[in-house]
């Protein structure tokens, strides 16, 4: 969700990625389904492993959950770490419904949060 609301929201400025500590596994429907509610079509995209981008250099790299962050350091360096710990939406209680509306909260704070951190670097690249 996070790669493909940093595309739309950051245009050509940044290049996006996503990577987690598990094996790559589907994308969650209702993640899919979350996302084409605001227009983005996320059901190409693939769940990646954090291994896959260890020779590559990035500038920033932003952490999702603690154990993301933890295991980061050894992946990041030369870089800006950031962390913005989120809940995992598959793992809210409740039925699909409950899920959904997880995944929107989950989006929507993505997004605000993204906004304002893109906001914030291009003000610090202006200087």
């Amino acid at each position: 969700m996070a790669e493909a609301l940093l595309r739309s929201l950051g245009g050509d400025r940044y290049e996006s990625h996503s990577a987690g500590l598990d094996e790559p596994a589907p994308l969650h429907p209702l993640a899919v389904q979350a996302m084409g509610e605001v227009g983005l079509d996320i059901s190409a995209q693939r769940s990646k492993h954090l291994n896959d981008y260890l020779d590559t250099q990035f500038d920033y790299v932003i952490t999702l959950c603690d154990r993301a962050r933890v295991a980061c350091p050894d992946f990041a360096r030369d870089n800006e770490t950031l962390h913005w710990h989120l809940d995992d939406p598959a793992n809210a209680p409740g039925g699909d419904a409950d899920k959904l509306a997880a995944f929107r909260r989950v989006r929507d704070e993505l997004r605000a949060s993204l906004e304002s951190w893109i906001t914030s670097t291009r003000a610090s690249q202006t200087r």
